[in-house]
């Protein structure tokens, strides 16, 4: 295994190695014995791998080589490098590498040539657990997905289990990577998920805003010339009445004149928690000459990248439920069941959408040309607007063309949020960064709506409607009963 600094022990995996195309269906991976389980100190449990040792807590260090090829063990070099430095690779810690976003961007940064490490929790599966849900697509464990990307590629993806919030478990992450850059994707990203009751807005809050201030407080103590790329939301800025710029706005009041953040107007506590990381990344760029990005990134759809659809085990988890499913996705899964798309209330709720395609390449941008010490950048992460009835007239049209028997109900909102409202957004930054956008286009649709096809014998049904309202939010945990 690689090194780790000299608190902490590393901890050989001891499972076979599984070959790359051994069938999905045959993944049942469990942790080894060589794993103990315990009690972390994050606000989840029985989540972090740790053993013990004379006490001292052992962070557990796992990488996709198979056991019969050990990891040098050598020191990490180039502890003295600056990002801007190009002799050798950079090296890339993605916070939420499991997750939709930050699996394709892990992915696409590996092949790309940077060296990579994943930092998860798993915890994005546990909620599925909790709450009935399942990915349209069957996803590999973790473990699997990056011993696959070692035997395709060559290429090892570190991985690193435990909980951003646990500042120690950080720290020896830290120490042991060494990153030029940290992207971090490790929040809770639901909207209707921070809505559901009192403890899950408690945790989004705690997860997001401790995790980002515990990443903050790691870069100032032990890698200060490293960039932080950090994935904000659109939702940020709400829906103002005039034209959304890209983090700043400048105005001129009482004949002074001032460039100052752009107001934000947050519709969930989980759009209030991404605030919160903003002003804290600004605070901190400020004070301790922290160089950051905050990608402020509209709703993203889609599955496939180069690099997920290079085997059956490294493909992306498509969310369709109410919960995290996003809106293209989720329609389009509804046209392919024969489910009427779901618009809810009026339909004239207009957002940025991306490809996931263009994600990995906005990500990629931003470390390749990095703020400055100091600079705490805002860029508009989207490629097109679209109201939700446009959207659900494009996949309609879509679906026809296949055979598609496709309806459009209106569903009471269980948001609450402006129906009909102005909308312009700005995005300018990225493209002159030169980000090339994959538009949404017929054939994209009908490669999205194929795609669902093929697995909608996986769907839920039940799964499919909205079933949090912002107004109804509960004081008590609510889980899914089994059938």
């Amino acid at each position: 295994m690689a090194h780790l600094m000299s608190t902490s022990c590393s901890i050989k995996i001891s499972s076979s190695y599984r070959p790359c195309g051994q069938p999905l269906n045959q993944d049942r991976t469990v942790l080894p014995n060589s794993f103990t389980i315990k009690t972390s100190k994050s606000p989840f449990k029985r989540l972090v791998s740790k053993g013990q040792r004379a006490g001292r807590s052992c962070l557990v260090l796992a990488t996709a080589a198979p056991v019969s090829k050990e990891v040098s063990a050598n020191p990490r070099s180039g502890s003295d490098r600056s990002p801007n430095d190009s002799s050798k690779p950079q090296r890339v810690m993605v916070i939420g590498g499991d997750g939709y976003c930050g699996w394709a961007t892990a992915l696409h940064l590996s092949n790309k040539g940077y060296k990579v490490a994943i930092v998860d929790s798993l915890v994005r599966r546990l909620f599925d657990h909790q709450l009935g849900l399942d990915s349209l697509t069957p996803i590999s464990s973790i473990h699997n997905r990056l011993r696959c990307w070692k035997a395709i590629t060559g290429r090892t993806i570190e991985l690193y289990i435990g909980d951003i919030c646990d500042f120690e478990f950080l720290s020896e992450t830290f120490n042991s990577f060494e990153p030029d850059v940290v992207v971090h994707f490790g929040e809770q990203r639901s909207a209707p998920y921070s809505m559901i009751d009192r403890s899950r807005a408690v945790f989004t809050q705690k997860n997001n805003v401790i995790g980002t201030l515990n990443v903050l407080f790691a870069i100032k103590e032990f890698r200060e010339e490293c960039h932080l790329v950090k994935l904000g939301t659109m939702g940020e800025y709400g829906t103002p009445n005039i034209d959304i710029e890209e983090g700043y706005i400048t105005i001129s009041h009482n004949g002074r004149t001032d460039t100052l953040p752009y107001p934000k107007q947050a519709s969930s506590f989980y759009h209030l928690s991404k605030v919160h990381d903003s002003n804290n990344i600004a605070f901190t760029c400020k004070a301790w000459g922290i160089r950051a990005t905050d990608l402020n990134q509209g709703v993203v759809y889609g599955v496939k990248t180069d690099e997920t659809s290079m085997h059956e085990q490294l493909c992306n988890r498509l969310d369709y439920d109410g919960v995290f499913g996003t809106a293209l996705n989720r329609f389009c899964v509804q046209a392919a069941v024969g489910h009427p798309l779901t618009v809810y209330g009026k339909g004239g709720q207009t957002r940025g959408y991306l490809d996931i395609r263009d994600t990995v390449q906005c990500v990629e941008l931003a470390i390749a040309n990095p703020a400055k010490p100091g600079e705490f950048r805002v860029f508009n992460q989207f490629t097109e607007q679209f109201s939700v009835n446009e959207l659900a007239a494009l996949v309609t049209k879509a679906g026809q063309k296949l055979g598609l028997d496709v309806q459009t109900i209106s569903v009471p909102n269980p948001r609450v949020e402006a129906e009909e409202h102005y909308y312009n957004a700005k995005h300018t930054k990225l493209i002159e960064l030169g980000l090339k956008p994959h538009l949404l286009s017929d054939s994209l649709l009908d490669s999205l709506l194929n795609f669902a096809i093929e697995f909608k014998d996986r769907v839920d049904t039940k799964q499919i409607m909205p079933s949090v309202s912002w107004k109804k939010i509960g004081v008590k945990p609510q889980t899914v009963p089994a059938n």
